[in-house]
């Protein structure tokens, strides 16, 4: 029984894995406009990256402390 259970699952994946893949790709963008010098937005695309940037640090600190907490409580 594990056997066919086995085999049944290799089937699937290896039939809808070309299914899926496909499902995330997006067409190319148009190669006239958004590059470098070609419009008003930068070659990022002006991502704003202070909220994450924020939350980064704060996990660190957060993470940080932890660690020093649980360093001191050992000795």
């Amino acid at each position: 029984m594990k056997k066919f259970i086995t085999s049944i699952l290799i089937i699937l994946f290896f039939t809808a894995t070309p299914f899926v893949s496909n499902v995330f790709a997006d067409v190319p963008p148009d190669p006239g406009s958004g590059g470098p010098g070609g419009g008003d937005l930068p070659v990022g695309g002006g991502a704003p990256i202070g909220g994450g940037l924020i939350v980064m640090l704060i996990m660190g600190a957060a993470y940080g402390a932890k660690k020093t907490f649980f360093l001191n409580k050992e000795e």
